[in-house]
Formats: structure tokens, C-alpha cells, sequence
């Protein structure tokens, strides 16, 4: 199991009675725990109910899918991809709220923070099949160019789900573990998830107390992250039956090790698809190494465009379109730069190196890890049979595969969260036509 001290949920009663107070303090609740009809500030009447959420290392604007206009919610409940007219309108939405395209790549005019791990969104609601909880869509937005891509998961982004569907109403289950300090009841919430761009199944599980009658997420906790500054309740995600996200199976190409001709070089490398797509490359093949920071990587545009050369190829092999930006990610791997660390990794996002490692891709490779063969298993250290510790550049991530007969049946990790805000956004942009966001 993917548990150990430093991992333990340590939230104390001190923490869940500041949680108590934070929650009946909030502007959406009142006595009845119903919501009350918000003041918009928005610039126009075009303004829709949002929530802004960190998750993991990532952040992004969460929508209830009933809060969104008809149009939407009509191409999200066809579970259909949606054809070029309706992707057209669903990006317009986006790049508004995240104020993409954005030339300077800041992302001022919106809610993005220009990295890509900053311009991302989330659409939830309850699920059409009777065993799951909740269903979800993950949104990357372009930062520069406002393109939307839909391809794939973010992991990091996932651990705010759960807290964001129980505090919204969206999920009404009740805990699985309940107990009474000073008459404040807690209790742990194991909700099951349906990613709707993977069709694949997350069990989250967190911490909740209840107020007024209705179960509420306990944000304040002990439990760290690297790459996020202070502390919070740990969530845990377990990706079930992870193999074979965006392709028929764990390896695409049914090799552990493919090469990559790009130029007059051959690069080796493991195509892996768990969780999210992967490539990965020993990244001494390609001349870098592990202690070169994430901005002198995005300052290099010669191996910028080299990786993404490799990237497209890769893609290519395994099925997949090379136009999509999303996946496979590709990810340079390292022997292990410290004690205590399998194995060290660079990632890269959107074609630009991530600061961090997401998620999805750190599960991925920690169950490559585990496979015989491939780049990452002879990279690794072995330091633990079921648990690989991931060195990336904002410090390290435990991921842990559960693995039987050579098959991974599930991944999992442990994050935080926290609910930054509750409100209106502005779907609108000053030099476009509002009208074009009321669709039919």
C-alpha cells in the first residue's frame, strides 16, 4: 500500500473546528444550506457560477455542469465527442475565462496563470452509470494560442474533485467512516469518479465533517507536498485499471523499448500508456541531465524542438495523433540524483519543461518502473516493491502500483487541495460578440 508516516492524515480536532468556522463563514451558506443568489461584480451579464481550486500542483476553475448553459451541457451529456462547430464554441468559453490567446503568455485578462499547469478547467457532475459517483471532463487551454485540447487527464487537478462535488452538492453519499469529537461528526469519503476523457475509474478518498446537516470537505491537515508551499489533508487517488487510457493496451506497440529515428539520430524509448500516455527517454541520449532547471530547458528552443521532433514521432507509433499537444507527454528520465529517490525525471507540458511532474505521467512512470525491460525499469533504483519515488524538480512524488500476473490494477498517489474561491466568472471577452455565448 501506498502509506507511510510522513503520508499518515494527521488532521487534529484543532484543524477541523478552524475548517467548521472557515465553511459557516462562507458567503454561499446560509442556515438552510442553500445557495444564495450571488452578486455578480462580472463587467456584463454573461457570468456563470464557478469555483477556483489548487489540486496537486496545478489549479483551475470548476464548473458544475448544471450551472453551465444549455448549449454546453447538451454536448457533455452526450457523452459524443463534439463535432468541430461545438468545439469551436466550447474553446471560445474557455479561452475567455482563462483570458487566452495571450501573446505576452500571462494569461491578465483571466484566470489562467500563464504555464499550463495554471490554465486548466474542470466540468463535474453526477454520473450516468449506477455504481460511480461523479463524472468529469478535463480542459487544457492553450495559454498563448487559446487552443483546446480535451485528449487526456490531469491527475494533479483530479484530488480536487471529490472536496469540489461534495461541497457543491454534487455528491450527496455520506462517509464511510464517521466518529464524534465535541459533537463535530468527521468521517472519510471514499467517492468513485468516472474521467470522461480517459473512461477510466478514481477512487478519491478524503476527509469531511458535517455541517448544518451536510457533509462538508476538511481542507486544513499536515500532509505535504512538494512544489506547494504549507500543508492540508491528504487525499488519496487510486486509478483503477489504469492500462490502456487512450490505446487498446499498456504498451501500444507491444515492445518495451521502441526507437525513435529523428533526423540522422536513433533515440530509444518506452511508450507506455497508463493513466495518461507516456514517452520516456533516457535524457542523456538527447545531452541534458538531471540537475539543469526547468527554464534553462524552455530557453534551449534547439532541444525544445528536437523533444518535440521525438515527441510527434513517438506518437505516431503508438496510434495516437501527433497534433495534439497533450499526449503522450514526453518525459526525460535520470538514474536517481539523491539518496532515497528511484529514479529522477524532467517532464515537459504543452512543449514546454514542467516545473513539477504531472500526475498521470508520474503514475505512468511509476508503473514503467515495474516493468521488465523497459527504459524506466532499468533506470530505477528497486528501492520499494510496490512504491517508486519520483525525483522531478520541485522535489519528489511517491506513487504506488498494485500489480498481479504482470498487469497494473491500480495506481496511486497522495495530494492536497484547497478551494481558493467561490463566485461568478465572465465568459466574455471585450473585443468579441456576447451573443456568441448563449448558443441554442
Amino acid at each position: 500500500m501506498l502509506l507511510g508516516h510522513r503520508w499518515a492524515n494527521t488532521t487534529t480536532l484543532g484543524h477541523i473546528q478552524r475548517s467548521v468556522r472557515a465553511c459557516l463563514d462562507l458567503l454561499w451558506i446560509n442556515e438552510d444550506m442553500q445557495w444564495r443568489k450571488p452578486m455578480s461584480t462580472a463587467p456584463s451579464r454573461f457570468a456563470v457560477k464557478a469555483s477556483f481550486w489548487r489540486g496537486g500542483t496545478s489549479k483551475g476553475v470548476f464548473f458544475n455542469i448544471d450551472d453551465l448553459p444549455e448549449w454546453f451541457k447538451t454536448i457533455l451529456n452526450s457523452e459524443k465527442p463534439p463535432d468541430k462547430s461545438q468545439f469551436q464554441q466550447m474553446e471560445g468559453f474557455f479561452a475567455a475565462v482563462m483570458g487566452s490567446p495571450d501573446s505576452y503568455g500571462r494569461q491578465l485578462n483571466g484566470m489562467g496563470g500563464g504555464i499550463s499547469s495554471l490554465s486548466k478547467a474542470m466540468v463535474v457532475g453526477p454520473s450516468s452509470l449506477s455504481d460511480v459517483d461523479v463524472d468529469y471532463t478535463f480542459f487544457q487551454i492553450g495559454v498563448k494560442d487559446g487552443k483546446l485540447d480535451m485528449a487526456g487527464n490531469c491527475g494533479n487537478l483530479s484530488s480536487a474533485v471529490g472536496p469540489y462535488a461534495l461541497n457543491s452538492g454534487i455528491y450527496r453519499g455520506a462517509p464511510h467512516t464517521e466518529q464524534a469529537n465535541n459533537n463535530i461528526e468527521t468521517g472519510s469519503v471514499t467517492m468513485k469518479m468516472r474521467n470522461i476523457n480517459t473512461k477510466k475509474i478514481i477512487e478519491s478518498t478524503f476527509d469531511a465533517c458535517k455541517i448544518n446537516g451536510f457533509w462538508q470537505y476538511v481542507e486544513l491537515g499536515k500532509s505535504s507536498i512538494d512544489g506547494v508551499p504549507g500543508t492540508g489533508s491528504s487525499i488519496t487517488l487510486s486509478f483503477l485499471d489504469p492500462e490502456g487510457s487512450k490505446t487498446p493496451k499498456a504498451r501500444p506497440t507491444g515492445n518495451a523499448v521502441d526507437h525513435i529515428k529523428v533526423g540522422d539520430q536513433i533515440i530509444r524509448a518506452s511508450l507506455i500508456d497508463i493513466s495518461n500516455p507516456g514517452i520516456f527517454i533516457d535524457g542523456r541520449d538527447v545531452g541534458w541531465h538531471a540537475g539543469t532547471t526547468p527554464e534553462a530547458m524552455n530557453a534551449d528552443a534547439q532541444l525544445l524542438g528536437r523533444l518535440e521532433a521525438i515527441r510527434r514521432e513517438g506518437t505516431k507509433m503508438m496510434g495516437l495523433d501527433p497534433n495534439v499537444s497533450s499526449i503522450p507527454k514526453i518525459v526525460l528520465l535520470f538514474p536517481a540524483k539523491a539518496d532515497g529517490l528511484d529514479i529522477s525525471c524532467q517532464a515537459l507540458s504543452m512543449e514546454q519543461a514542467h516545473k513539477a511532474v504531472p500526475v498521470t505521467l508520474a503514475l505512468n512512470l511509476g508503473a514503467a518502473c515495474k516493468m521488465e525491460g523497459t527504459i524506466p525499469n532499468q533506470l530505477s533504483n528497486h528501492l520499494h516493491h510496490a512504491n517508486t519515488t519520483i525525483g522531478h524538480p520541485s522535489g519528489t512524488l511517491v506513487v504506488g502500483a498494485d500489480m498481479k500476473d504482470g498487469r497494473i490494477r491500480s495506481a496511486k498517489l497522495l495530494r492536497t487541495a484547497r478551494c481558493h474561491m467561490d463566485g461568478m466568472v465572465n465568459i466574455t471577452k471585450a473585443d468579441e460578440d456576447e451573443a456568441q455565448f448563449q448558443g441554442s
